[in-house]
């Protein structure tokens, strides 16, 4: 198993849970997604354990591309991001179980062992997180962009400026994110779209 995570007491506590299991054994850990991918290559673990969020790759990028080159890879994402998109990301990119931080060791010793018997694993709290925004009018890429810099500060016009768009064009991409996200305002659009892990502050 290759374990995967920048926080060094997370490492230790998921070292201490696999090898107390007479049938799990760690041969690995990685704290970058880099050194990840080249840890996978080296041991090629029947399963990984594997924070997204990592220092020097975007959320789901070592995880991709472990997937790309070994798509035979089990690869379980184990992060204290809760909003439905990472989870939704995460599977859509060969991820075969998502667990959160928070929960109790038995439930990532039975994800574990449930995906290296082949099958997924996304427990309930995860499917709830999923289950919740099934059907949801999606943020465009281009509308993403406008809300991450609302976040940071700016108005219509700066933001109009930054994307080479119209201030005009601007306020119309507001006025389809808001009814999206079920928000009364950008303020609560901000909230919204981090705790959906649309954007990150």
């Amino acid at each position: 198993m290759l374990s995967v995570d920048q926080h060094p007491l997370f490492r230790e506590g998921i070292a201490a849970i696999i090898n107390h299991q007479p049938d799990m054994t760690l041969v690995s850990e990685a704290s970058r997604g880099q050194e990840a991918i080249r840890q996978y290559r080296e041991h090629q673990p029947d399963i990984t354990i594997m924070d997204v969020r990592l220092p020097d790759l975007e959320e789901i990028d070592a995880l991709t591309a472990i997937r790309a080159e070994f798509p035979a890879a089990r690869i379980i994402v184990l992060s204290s991001l809760e909003g439905d998109v990472g989870v939704r990301r995460a599977l859509e990119s060969g991820a075969y179980g998502y667990l959160f931080k928070n929960m109790p060791p038995d439930e990532l010793l039975c994800a574990i062992r449930e995906v290296h018997a082949g099958r997924k694993r996304v427990p309930p709290q995860v499917a709830l997180q999923l289950a919740e925004h099934v059907g949801d009018d999606n943020l465009t890429d281009r509308e993403i962009e406008v809300l991450v810099h609302l976040c940071n500060g700016n108005r219509n016009r700066d933001i109009g400026d930054l994307l080479c768009i119209s201030e005009a064009t601007v306020k119309v991409h507001m006025r389809r994110i808001l009814p999206k996200l079920g928000a009364k305002d950008r303020t609560e659009a901000i909230a919204i779209a981090t705790r959906r892990g649309i954007i990150r502050l």
